[in-house]
């Protein structure tokens, strides 16, 4: 666990924009949670959900490819299966980081991430971290 910490710690120091794929607008989602904790941190939050136009007042975009600014770090909210293609997406945009939230393990999309050059942080709640780590 050394090294994922060391590595979630670099991460967190470096993002400014976090785009969380899988934001839901459903106040009682983990998702809405932990990206409005994320804005109250002072991060700038882009929500990515297919069909909604805005989440906690920010726009929101169906992909990570619509999002017009640079993306430091991409936190994940989906099932494990669909992080390939998450993460090869966030290798596209050129984000610094993936980030899988707690629950979520694919080896194929961390595998596709560093390849890309990408950080990669699993099954670890960024919310957690950052508040463990006092903020």
């Amino acid at each position: 666990m050394g090294d994922s910490v060391e590595i979630a710690m670099a991460v967190l120091g470096e993002a400014r924009v976090i785009a969380v794929v899988g934001a839901s607008p459903n106040p009682d989602r983990p998702s809405n949670d932990v990206a409005r904790y994320l804005i109250e941190q002072g991060f700038e939050v882009i929500p990515v959900r297919p069909k909604v136009r805005e989440i906690l007042g920010r726009p929101c975009y169906a992909t990570l490819e619509d999002i017009p600014v640079s993306v430091d770090l991409v936190d994940v909210f989906r099932r494990s299966e669909a992080c390939p293609d998450v993460a090869r997406s966030a290798v596209a945009i050129g984000a610094r980081a993936l980030w899988l939230q707690e629950g979520i393990v694919s080896e194929e999309a961390a595998g596709i991430a560093r390849a890309g050059g990408l950080q990669v942080v699993m099954d670890l709640c960024i919310k957690k971290f950052h508040r463990d780590l006092g903020g």
